[in-house]
């Protein structure tokens, strides 16, 4: 079995006003009033910019910056959640202990599709989640023979799942039901899945697993198709 243990908790720019066509550009400073090509002027130009000039420089780029922090918190609290892996149901994708982030507005947007690892209420205990891999889609059916999984009559390829993970007894056929899905784990033979609560409703998966970023050597994109990048 496996289940999430959730957390509830990732630069703007100015467009730059293009320089007029000339034989020479010249940088002015926006305090100026006026600019002229005599000597007195130039030489006034030198000098140092007046103490309060620097002020609203540093006051600006405190602001830019505080903006930028507020959008990122915004982009992790209401788009991404990070989420801890307890189990070891798929592996080898993820491990026990993993820290991942989820997407959580991506199927407002996006269809659920065959090999996407989601995140769902556990159906035996809304109180739990748990991550697996869509492999049946609503109104297809789904066989599993000798550990092979085949989809309304024609054989899946699955690598993602290693040998040694292979469940090689029979399972099904059975229909998903619409607007459900058929979930597993990439560890067949030991995952509590679709093949023993049945068919996963869609309004109760409410996150794709996309990043892993602990442990560090698992840092990176998580492939909804292959696992040996892990």
């Amino acid at each position: 079995m496996e289940r999430l243990d959730e957390k509830q908790p990732a630069t703007s720019t100015s467009p730059e006003t293009p320089a007029p066509a000339s034989s020479s550009l010249v940088t002015v400073n926006p305090m100026a009033v006026s600019v002229r090509s005599d000597r007195s002027d130039a030489s006034a130009a030198e000098r140092p910019a007046p103490p309060h000039s620097l002020r609203n420089e540093i006051r600006v780029w405190t602001r830019d910056l505080l903006i930028a922090i507020g959008l990122a918190l915004v982009i992790i609290v209401f788009l991404y959640q990070p989420v801890k892996v307890e189990g070891t149901s798929m592996a080898p994708l993820l491990s026990d202990q993993e820290r991942i982030f989820i997407n959580k507005f991506v199927y407002r947007f996006e269809p659920i599709e065959r090999g996407d690892v989601v995140v769902f209420w556990y159906p035996l205990d809304r109180s739990k989640s748990f991550i697996k891999r869509v492999v049946g889609l609503p109104g297809e059916t789904v066989e599993i023979r000798r550990g092979a999984l085949y989809v309304d009559g024609k054989n899946i390829p699955e690598p993602y799942v290693p040998a040694q993970y292979e469940d090689l007894s029979d399972f099904g056929p059975v229909r998903v039901p619409k607007d459900s899905y058929f979930v597993m784990g990439d560890h067949r033979v030991s995952s509590n899945d679709s093949r023993v609560f049945g068919p996963v409703e869609s309004q109760f998966i409410y996150g794709r697993a996309v990043f892993a970023y602990w442990p560090v050597d698992h840092f990176g994109s998580l492939s909804t198709t292959d696992a040996d990048t892990k």
